[in-house]
């Protein structure tokens, strides 16, 4: 049933399609583009009906018709192309079959790259199963394309099937989900669903409603340089204002001090000189209110140090990126009772916590298709540690067609 499920993934993964934040265009890279079509084919040649390539958004979306005359709702499964901003050329999986979940991993011939217990303790679960992990140069890529493999699968899984009574499902996979912008410009309504999940979560039993409200802050500070040696108040210097900046934020109230649903401030880059300084913050939180009231501590925080001077020097920029999930999903939790429902049947734990971070769902919930988030399998995304197992990935494919069945039994 799943023989199909590995060559597909090998095939996905070494196919390079990272993202690139600094792009004009949608998708944001040529090879997101390519990837897509090569999506497209495959899922008319699996038996998609319907299948076309969007160039305005850069999705690549295939319905698959009912096979039950129940009127029952539309169901979509929603991955994404792009990989994180690692090295993802020449992607070159190692297979460990039946890992005895304590020996160490070497991913390099030099032995510089290792996979172990110490480090990554969460390996003891895969004792027993096929690891599938990078050669140590290279993320992996199964954030997102274990997602796509999953989703192909599962609809390849109820073609050959017809036993398996579902509802019309579609399948969408898109781009530019790690730069932050890749729902931005998918058309729901074209989408057509009355609701989605996206296959783009970790290890297996995670079930994810809600996610953080994000916002980005842009600083600019500008100094006043002169001389050193005649700068007696005379010089304001831009470096040391982005300093009192920061100094003035929660000091415990960012990433490396959080967990759970505590929120932050990241201050992700700062650059200049006495005359100009900049910097960069995201903003986070699941509670509106107190997210709200972070942005709210920006502007207070500049218009605080401005008032020492006889104009403003620190200049603030923020915008929102997207918000979190539940506000709309916990209107209609049915969803995630099917998703829950689907994963008891099959003898999997649900995980139902928070993302501290968002999905495409996050975005895509606000646009009118509530979208939880499900597992993909993954583990350590993003970096040259990243793996995933093969068991997982069958079990996320098991929960899609059996989410296809339950809905169709309701």
């Amino acid at each position: 049933m799943y023989e199909n499920l590995l060559p597909r993934f090998l095939k996905y993964v070494k196919t390079e399609t990272r993202s690139n934040s600094q792009s004009k265009t949608t998708p944001s890279t040529v090879t997101q583009v390519a990837f897509a079509h090569e999506l497209e084919k495959e899922m008319t040649e699996l038996g998609l009906q319907e299948v076309f390539y969007n160039e305005s958004n850069g999705f690549v979306i295939g319905t698959l018709p009912a096979n039950t005359d129940k009127d029952v709702r539309t169901i979509g499964f929603i991955a994404h192309m792009d990989t994180a901003d690692f090295n993802a050329e020449n992607v070159n999986p190692q297979i460990i079959e039946n890992y005895d979940g304590e020996s160490t991993v070497q991913l390099d011939e030099e032995g510089k790259y290792t996979l172990n217990t110490k480090d990554f303790p969460n390996l003891k679960n895969y004792a027993g199963q096929t690891l599938i992990t990078t050669d140590g140069t290279t993320l992996l890529g199964a954030d997102d394309k274990s997602g796509i493999a999953e989703i192909m699968t599962a609809m390849e899984i109820l073609i050959k099937n017809p036993e398996i009574k579902h509802g019309t499902i579609k399948v969408a996979f898109g781009p530019d989900e790690e730069i932050g912008i890749g729902a931005d410009k998918f058309d729901v309504a074209e989408f057509g669903a009355d609701f989605a999940y996206t296959m783009d979560g970790g290890p297996v039993g995670e079930l994810q409603f809600e996610t953080f409200n994000a916002a980005q802050a842009e600083i600019t500070i500008e100094g006043k340089n002169v001389h050193p040696g005649t700068a007696k108040d005379t010089m304001i210097n831009a470096i040391q204002l982005a300093i009192d900046f920061q100094n003035a934020l929660p000091q415990d109230e960012v990433p490396e001090k959080t967990d759970g649903a505590q929120g932050f401030f990241h201050l992700m880059a700062i650059s200049g000189s006495p005359e100009e300084a900049k910097m960069s913050y995201i903003i986070r939180d699941h509670d509106r209110k107190a997210f709200e009231e972070r942005k709210q501590l920006i502007e207070a925080t500049a218009e605080k140090i401005n008032a020492r001077f006889d104009h403003s020097r620190v200049h603030v920029e923020q915008y929102d990126q997207y918000y979190n999930m539940r506000e709309i999903i916990e209107k209609d939790m049915s969803i995630v009772e099917l998703a829950k429902n689907a994963m008891l049947a099959l003898s999997i734990e649900p995980v139902i916590e928070p993302v501290r971070g968002g999905t495409d769902g996050s975005k895509l919930s606000q646009m009118g298709l509530p979208t939880p988030n499900i597992f993909a399998g993954g583990e350590n995304m993003h970096g040259r540690f990243e793996f995933v197992s093969l068991q997982a990935m069958e079990k996320a494919t098991d929960v899609i067609v059996k989410i296809a069945e339950l809905n169709a039994a309701e």
